[in-house]
């Protein structure tokens, strides 16, 4: 009998956690179907995303351990894909703990733990500091990277 494993995200600027995420939940089951929130459902939700959702969902559709994608428009959706999707595990980050323990009745619930030193939230950061710096700091760092690179040949 074929299982199902289902999770939800917003799956912005793609990183290694993203992918390690997937790959766990391919090794749960057989079928993998990740729920990508729409920018609509962002916004209500306050979120701010770099890349539009058609993207977002084409990328994650790409990777060889999905099966398939479909919107996360709502919080209340995710009884509804259960049943309609015979989920048998519903997947998700640790940081969500407790948050889905209603979907028990219908599936296994499985918390997974964080890919170590890795979130979009910290790497928006990371973007915003950078460019925050001002471009002409910036092209002298990358004068003296060249005048380092040359010395190096």
């Amino acid at each position: 009998m074929d299982k199902t494993v289902i999770t939800y995200g917003t799956f912005d600027m793609f990183h290694i956690g993203h992918l390690n995420l997937l790959r766990r939940l391919k090794a749960m089951g057989d079928r993998v179907i990740v729920a990508v929130s729409t920018d609509e459902f962002n916004q209500r939700k306050g979120k701010k995303t770099l890349i539009p959702y058609d993207q977002r969902a084409a990328i994650v559709g790409a990777i060889d351990c999905v099966d398939l994608v479909i919107p996360e428009e709502s919080w209340e959706q995710k009884l509804r894909d259960v049943k309609e999707h015979d989920v048998d595990v519903f997947a998700i980050g640790n940081d969500w703990q407790g948050k889905f323990d209603f979907l028990e009745d219908l599936c296994e619930v499985v918390y997974l733990p964080r890919t170590k030193d890795i979130s979009t939230t910290d790497l928006k950061r990371s973007l915003k500091r950078f460019l925050s710096i001002p471009q002409e700091d910036l092209s002298k760092a990358f004068e003296v990277l060249e005048l380092l690179r040359r010395d190096l040949e």
